[in-house]
């Protein structure tokens, strides 16, 4: 009688309390998001506001540009001002920290848009303090980036204050960033500004990850920003899409760029995590892997589901502690985003992998107290992947001086990282005790890395370009240390004969 389509959704195998709170905010200010949509569209439809000076099309680099860290790049057309991504670096300290927001091009009052990625922190980090700043734009990015975007940020504010720092902005300044931020799903296209359309793809990197493809006036030029791309297929995701209708020149990241960074194949990877496993919980130890909230975290979860569902790895108790858990909630919450395989396991109770009975939440101190103190072996998958922060520094303190317990790395360790450091055979770690005092922790426990990434590595950037549809005339390399962009840039040129460069922070590319 009405002539309504219904949308039929599943409720999500795991309850997710950031999505329910997400939607909360959004129906208790319902007129305002009526507002703030129609002032998007006048500016997107009521024409150009700028004087049309030049036809150039040229992207700043505000950070991340030859590092991995504070991605921020600031793209300025004859009529916009468009911000892609804005990222901190968790690895450091200081202005270091933060994109070069201070350069006399940017001007947040003049900001049209920002499209983010990801959610991970290095992408989405500084997007609260725009909005404490006086930002009151749209903020493009996928449902699932959008609700752990918000879940990673509130949880960086709690860190910062139990660390006793003042937090760079607040839950209001995120909860504004939520009512701003308008949700696209892949391939669906958009208006951004009167000269800029955006259409999102999936990038393959982690839950939501998008790749944006701008078409840039009225067929002036056509950009690929890719963010963090993952050119093969997961137990989680598709692999990153390479057809697009136009492409004149693509910004591509290079964190395993280098001609050294060829990683190993997925049954040799569950092999080598199979064998640290066995090996350690046999000596009566733990196994630590210090791992990022989301994609690397939920992607080892099903590699040791899979293990023991396959009878390779005996039952152990596998703790979870830190964001893992409400990350792996918003997975069950949006199953089209993931891949075909997960979509049938996750509807299913005895086959979803993140329902078996070995994984268990940790929810206190106070449980997370009884784990560290209990003989018992186990698997502990704690946030920061890095070691900077969170729960996995708490076990690894009470872990490090047993030569028992196995120290598993399973992401990128930044520069100047704990974690990094332990990796390049530091043995003796200080630690502060109060205002004045150190403890020194001594690493006897075995330290291991494996390769579970949601990066490409060398073979499968090289693979992503060359099977890009149209194929590009431009190649901008950033996001990886500097000899890996270098590297990277270099071996395009040659063996795909396009135009490349590597930019440093701070400078401009004309594309067009």
């Amino acid at each position: 009688e009405t002539f309504w389509s219904p949308i039929i959704r599943r409720t999500p195998p795991l309850r997710s309390e950031i999505v329910e709170d997400i939607s909360n905010v959004l129906y208790q200010n319902s007129e305002y998001r009526k507002e703030f949509l129609n002032k998007v569209g006048h500016r997107v439809y009521d024409g150009w506001i700028r004087e049309k000076r030049n036809e150039w099309v040229r992207v700043s680099f505000l950070g991340g540009a030859r590092q991995v860290g504070r991605s921020s790049l600031f793209l300025h057309t004859p009529e916009s001002r468009v911000l892609l991504d804005a990222g901190i670096d968790v690895s450091t300290f200081g202005q270091e920290a933060f994109p070069h927001l201070e350069t006399p091009e940017f001007n947040i009052n003049e900001l049209d848009a920002v499209i983010v990625t990801h959610a991970h922190l290095d992408h989405c980090g500084m997007i609260p303090w725009l909005f404490k700043m006086g930002y009151t734009g749209p903020v493009y990015a996928t449902a699932p980036t959008r609700d752990i975007m918000a879940l990673m940020l509130l949880d960086f504010i709690k860190i910062a204050k139990n660390e006793g720092k003042d937090p760079l902005f607040t839950v209001d300044d995120v909860k504004n960033m939520v009512l701003h931020t308008i949700t696209l799903n892949y391939e669906e296209v958009t208006d951004v500004t009167p000269d800029v359309r955006l259409t999102m793809y999936n990038a393959g990197h982690t839950l939501g990850s998008a790749m944006a493809h701008l078409h840039i006036g009225n067929g002036l030029h056509n950009l690929l920003y890719t963010g963090d791309v993952k050119y093969a297929n997961s137990f989680l995701l598709e692999a990153a899409n390479t057809d697009f209708p136009r492409l004149e020149s693509v910004i591509i990241e290079s964190t395993y760029g280098g001609k050294q960074n060829v990683l190993p194949n997925k049954k040799e990877v569950d092999q080598e995590l199979n064998d640290i496993i066995i090996n350690t919980i046999n000596r009566g130890g733990k196994v630590l892997i210090p791992t990022l909230g989301t994609g690397r975290a939920q992607e080892i979860m099903v590699m040791i589901a899979y293990l023991v569902r396959e009878g390779m790895l005996k039952e152990v108790p596998v703790y979870i502690d830190g964001l893992v858990w409400d990350v792996t909630a918003i997975h069950t919450a949006y199953p089209e985003f993931l891949n075909r395989n997960m979509r049938k396991l996750i509807f299913h109770k005895d086959n979803n992998p993140f329902l078996f009975p070995i994984f268990k939440r940790v929810g206190s101190k106070k449980e997370r107290r009884q784990i560290i103190e209990e003989g018992q072996p186990c698997v502990i998958l704690a946030t920061s992947g890095m070691l900077v922060g969170g729960p996995s520094v708490e076990y690894f303190k009470e872990f490090a001086s047993d030569k028992k317990n196995s120290l598993v790395f399973s992401s990128y360790q930044g520069e100047n990282t704990l974690g990094r450091r332990i990796l390049n055979g530091e043995r003796e770690i200080a630690f502060k005790v109060g205002a004045s005092k150190q403890e020194i922790i001594k690493v006897n426990m075995e330290v291991l890395k494996i390769e579970v990434t949601g990066h490409s590595d060398r073979r499968e950037l090289m693979s992503f370009l060359y099977r890009l549809n149209p194929k590009p005339r431009k190649v901008i390399v950033n996001h990886g240390e500097s000899s890996r962009c270098l590297d990277l840039a270099s071996s395009v040129h040659r063996k795909l004969k396009i135009e490349t460069v590597a930019p440093r922070n701070l400078e401009v590319v004309r594309i067009r």
